[in-house]
């Protein structure tokens, strides 16, 4: 643990608090970045239809999702320390530049394998820009103003959301799926070039091969092979895989195994390790971060399972399904500035994050009420409660990571936070999968089990007897209601994890280093304060000394100056006879 500090005190500390008119400019760049990302990530779900029919992938084009969501979730976890060892500057770069040339790739497949590896690289950057943004603003900002930026982030999150299914689907209707990946290519590549102008960098120039020697390795390939060989079965099981087949179990096992193995390499190999053990031994931040994986599954599967309940169990269009998701987005948009805005006024989070797990819970409780004739009034509100939840804990709970963790330890804390973000998204997906298929297949009328197998589309109107219709749709609304119920008790068990937060202001905790300088200031500026006392004492001592000499003189001046009289009257008589008569 010793060798991990002094590894971590050898870092250069990027700090690079900006002047009001930079900060302005450069949290502009990094906003718009966001925002793109953002687009690209939950655009893409209204296109899946389209690209389905187009590359002949209707039985596999979830894998577009998942292949995403896997290397955004894998990578996710590295960038904190990559960016420790290269620099916030060089990192970021190279992640929208691998952006720009997936989705122009993505745009240009003409099979479902070449789309699902050209939307894993998309996800490889996606994890990075949105890491790297936090981080970056963290350099720039002081703890004190930081909530105010994030919930600014925030919103663009949101945004993101509410507007990429709404231009993924002008691109439908109007032009070719492709033309939406053409469109996030150039605005990835543009937003590259203004970073590299605007984005300052005070990293120190070390030897390409003595920063790579820094970086871990062993974490590295254990942490990857865990991630994939645990998400893919569990993201397949039951669609794709059987749960009891020799290849899901053998998954498993791997991934587990190696996810054991990278929580030893942590503890005890790595120099700098991706995941510092030392963050779980914070009870608050384990806590955080325990909400942030379930806050993940729950938002995620909101994203991906409202469309389905819209779309199938409603009947309604595309674009009405993305119309009924911009209360929750708009809400959590708006929310997240004005609880930015008070975390940096009030220098507190605490009442923020409570108030938004218990509206988001009320909210998720609310969604039960969701049938096939509830009307849309009713639900734009409930949605809108759970918007205002997520704007209430998305980014507070960023800020109150970072008020817990030293500043060496801020840049992972970051990427750590947003990948078990991630990884709860991953797993919250997978397991509402499980649960809506296999309610759909409990439900489905007979001569209809088939339809458990795609879960994303219903058959025509006109293929289906009327007689069969309505309890077509009846099992769809069963199998999005279940999903429904699953997130109450993820949203709830945030909820009562806030009574373990603290609320520490916006006041972060020293480092080792930082309290030792402090020390050795003080103890320095005792000895010159010792050292003062002692010159000035000496020094007053001089000073009575020459007094008293002073005085001792004048004293011998007065006791000689009658002997000195009659000599010099005799003096004067011996050179003037007459006037001594």
């Amino acid at each position: 643990m010793k060798r991990q500090q002094a590894a971590e005190r050898a870092l250069h500390d990027q700090t690079n608090i900006l002047p009001r008119g930079k900060l302005l400019i450069v949290f502009a760049g990094l906003a718009s970045s966001l925002l793109i990302c953002f687009v690209d990530q939950n655009g893409i779900g209204v296109t899946l239809p389209t690209i389905a029919r187009d590359l002949h992938a209707q039985n596999s084009i979830s894998w577009a999702g998942t292949s995403s969501l896997i290397a955004n979730t894998m990578f996710t976890v590295l960038y904190g320390r990559l960016s420790d060892i290269f620099g916030r500057k060089v990192v970021f770069l190279l992640a929208l530049a691998l952006l720009c040339f997936a989705d122009l790739l993505c745009g240009l497949s003409q099979s479902p394998a070449m789309f699902y590896i050209f939307r894993g690289i998309a996800g490889i950057a996606g994890g990075g820009v949105t890491s790297l943004s936090m981080i970056i603003v963290s350099d720039i900002v002081t703890l004190k103003d930081r909530g105010k930026y994030q919930g600014i982030l925030g919103s663009c999150v949101g945004t993101g959301n509410v507007i990429g299914p709404f231009i993924a689907a002008a691109f439908i209707m109007r032009a070719t799926w492709r033309g939406f990946f053409w469109m996030i290519s150039p605005l990835a590549a543009i937003s590259a070039v203004i970073a590299f102008f605007l984005l300052p960098n005070n990293m120190r120039n070390d030897s390409f091969k003595k920063s790579v020697r820094k970086i871990d390795f062993y974490g590295v390939i254990t942490s990857s092979v865990g991630i994939i060989f645990l998400l893919i079965p569990i993201s397949g099981g039951g669609s794709y895989f059987e749960w009891d087949s020799p290849l899901v179990i053998s998954m498993l096992t791997i991934g587990g195994c190696s996810l054991i193995a990278f929580l030893l390499i942590e503890w005890k190999v790595a120099t700098l390790p991706m995941t510092p053990i030392s963050l779980f031994r914070n009870k608050v931040v384990s806590a955080l971060l325990f909400q942030s994986f379930l806050l993940g599954a729950a938002y995620q599967s909101y994203l991906y399972y409202l469309p389905l309940y819209f779309q199938n169990a409603r009947q309604w269009t595309a674009i009405e399904s993305a119309a009924m998701t911009v209360p929750m987005v708009a809400c959590q948009s708006i929310t997240s500035i004005l609880t930015g805005q008070y975390i940096s006024r009030r220098q507190r989070y605490g009442e923020v994050i409570w108030t938004g797990f218990g509206v988001w819970t009320l909210g998720t409780g609310l969604t039960l009420l969701f049938t096939r004739t509830t009307s849309k009034a009713v639900i734009c509100v409930i949605l809108a409660l759970i918007g205002v939840g997520v704007g209430n804990t998305f980014q507070p709970t960023l800020v109150a990571v970072q008020a817990h963790c030293t500043k060496s330890q801020r840049a992972v804390a970051i990427s750590n936070r947003n990948f078990f973000r991630c990884l709860g998204g991953a797993c919250g997906l997978a397991i509402s999968a499980a649960v809506l298929q296999a309610t759909l297949r409990a439900h489905l009328p007979p001569g209809y089990q088939h339809l458990a197998h795609t879960t994303y589309s219903v058959p025509p109107k006109s293929s289906v007897p009327p007689e069969d219709w309505d309890k077509l749709l009846d099992a769809y609304m069963h199998a999005s209601h279940s999903v429904f119920i699953l997130q109450v008790p993820l949203v709830g068990a945030c909820f009562l994890a806030c009574s373990i937060i603290k609320d520490r202001g916006l006041e972060r905790p020293k480092d080792p280093a930082e309290i030792e300088a402090e020390m050795e200031a003080k103890k320095k500026q005792e000895a010159a304060e010792s050292n003062n006392g002692i010159i000035e004492g000496q020094g007053q001592e001089g000073q009575e000394n020459d007094l008293e000499a002073a005085k001792g003189h004048e004293g011998v001046l007065s006791s000689e100056e009658p002997s000195r009289v009659p000599s010099m009257e005799l003096a004067r008589n011996a050179a003037d006879p007459e006037k001594a008569t």
